[in-house]
């Protein structure tokens, strides 16, 4: 672990990062992007590993119901929802910390008090490619511009509510990031989102909570 420059700003110090690996997810590139950073994000599905980390991360991608029945299975459903760090969940990561999913008629952790939904059959599904996202609230975006583009892959959404962050349009509008106290949610992949997308996980890094 170690503080460094990054090409977007400088992290405010060292932090240990912990990358929830629970089986869903692609979460190798996640941890190359924080390397980037000059953070070892350590990976790992253990209780007392991730209670002890500054920052987590909740990544996922695939199809819910699955996700959450390997959560359940080693008892993350129950201690995520508690965790009293910044935690970041991403993609489908970000759904389950909603109260549900049309994806398998999924029941989420319910840290996000809103459903997910599936895009219509009006527009191609999934979603898949470079999108904006505006009407920025919260130090996640401190330095990212309105109507900046993110990479997204996905075929549900959340609805908005209280917590939404950003907004994107793709057939309708929804929140492609919410927060909820010390939990964050990005419907995009930061890692896969160039410069800005970094600055977003040097954001959430700096985080003070």
């Amino acid at each position: 672990m170690s503080e460094s420059s990054s090409p977007s700003g400088k992290l405010d110090g060292a932090s240990s990062v912990v990358i929830i690996n629970y089986g869903a997810g692609n979460i190798k590139s996640i941890q190359f992007a924080f390397k980037r950073l000059g953070v070892d994000a350590m990976l790992s599905n253990d209780p007392e590993v991730i209670k002890a980390a500054d920052k987590i991360i909740f990544p996922g991608v695939g199809e819910a119901s699955s996700a959450m029945k390997m959560l359940k299975t080693s008892g993350l459903d129950t201690l995520i929802p508690n965790l009293k760090q910044p935690v970041l969940g991403i993609c489908l990561g970000m759904q389950l910390l909603c109260k549900s999913s049309e994806e398998g008629n999924t029941q989420g952790l319910g840290v996000f008090q809103t459903e997910v939904k599936r895009f219509s059959n009006d527009v191609k599904v999934p979603q898949m490619g470079w999108n904006v996202i505006k009407d920025l609230k919260s130090d996640l975006f401190k330095g990212i511009k309105e109507n900046e583009y993110m990479y997204l892959v996905h075929s549900y959404y959340a609805e908005h509510c209280k917590e939404t962050i950003a907004k994107t349009d793709y057939g309708l509008n929804y929140a492609s990031a919410l927060q909820h106290n010390n939990f964050y949610g990005v419907q995009f992949h930061p890692e896969k989102s160039g410069i800005q997308g970094q600055k977003i996980l040097e954001n959430f890094i700096n985080i003070k909570f």
